[in-house]
């Protein structure tokens, strides 16, 4: 087998995902994860990775059991980075018959469920996955087109908790690298990616999008990528305004009361929400809620009416009020 290093990356490139990992890190890693499925995006990561921080890097490879080649991609991937000097753990989970919400969504969420139990045993405060410039593009659309919010528009945040509470950080070091890039790294390191069909399969969103946009009139994944950008800088500062507003404007004991009155409807939008969220917390309600029910509580506490979400009944009038629903009469 090619023993893969970093003696076929320029050191250009080395220096600017150096920069871009330190950036969001908060300085050199004590022990980075790195998130490795075998395609090409990811193979970059980690060759990436291990020339920027030598000596750091742990990998591991999440085998959903969704194709029979799976655990041979695993085990290739074993194979790369033992002749790196890397440890590798292949992480296996298996999906529900029927996920709510689709496979794909449901293999993320289990995807970074078992990444941040291998991430807190490894002794890691940051687990790093290949995210790049096309995803991000692909994701605006995606949203776009399901009528998203500026939050959602925002796009594939940089950094984030890898999970609700959690204490280790999901970065995204390479979101402002194109796929092109990427794969010219594999290729010239001499591996051979894995190539998984489902990522060009007209059944889901992502590929068709993908494919709209590898046409010459569609927007550029720069472009798009920028955009994002911009608009997480713009909801960064509302959540800061939220933040203030919410100090100032919110009461809470028995319930919750917030004085809405005179606020731009993104910020009403924002309190209620949190309101909701307090009180589920408070009252033990776990689990998903139906958040696209916003707009139509907003409007009936806009009227001086009430109406209930996620187990939590809100009320208008000259503050609003929010208090765990009581329970349905059988």
């Amino acid at each position: 087998m090619h023993e893969p290093g970093a003696d076929s990356l320029a050191p250009d490139l080395v220096a600017r995902f150096r920069a871009d990992a330190e950036r969001l890190a908060g300085g050199v890693p004590r022990r980075l994860g790195v998130a490795v499925s075998g395609g090409p995006d990811s193979l970059a990561l980690l060759l990436l990775a291990h020339a920027s921080f030598p000596g750091r890097i742990v990998a591991a490879t999440v085998d959903h059991g969704l194709r029979r080649e799976s655990a041979a991609e695993a085990a290739m991937v074993a194979d790369i980075c033992r002749d790196l000097g890397i440890a590798h753990r292949t992480l296996r989970g298996a999906l529900d018959d029927k996920p709510q919400g689709g496979v794909q969504a449901a293999a993320r969420t289990l995807r970074y469920a078992l990444l941040a139990d291998w991430t807190a045993a490894e002794g890691s405060s940051h687990v790093a996955t290949a995210h790049h410039a096309d995803d991000q593009a692909e994701t605006i659309l995606m949203r776009m087109g399901r009528g998203a919010g500026l939050p959602g528009l925002a796009g594939i945040r940089p950094c984030r908790p890898l999970a609700a509470g959690s204490d280790i950080m999901l970065v995204r070091p390479l979101l402002g690298w194109r796929k092109e890039e990427l794969t010219a790294i594999v290729v010239a390191s001499g591996l051979e990616a894995v190539d998984d069909p489902s990522n060009r399969s007209p059944r889901f969103d992502r590929s068709r999008i993908r494919s709209w946009l590898a046409a010459a009139e569609a927007p550029q994944a720069t472009r798009l990528a920028a955009a994002a950008a911009h608009l997480e800088d713009c909801d960064e500062a509302l959540t800061w305004a939220a933040d203030a507003a919410w100090r100032l404007r919110a009461s809470i004991g028995d319930e919750i009361a917030v004085e809405a009155s005179g606020l731009p409807r993104e910020l009403r939008r924002r309190l209620v929400r949190r309101a909701i969220e307090e009180i589920r917390s408070g009252a033990g309600l776990n689990g998903p809620w139906r958040e696209d029910g916003l707009d139509r509580v907003l409007a009936a506490l806009a009227s001086g009416g009430a109406a209930t979400l996620g187990g939590v009944l809100c009320r208008g009038g000259e503050s609003w009020t929010f208090r765990p629903a009581p329970p349905r009469r059988a």
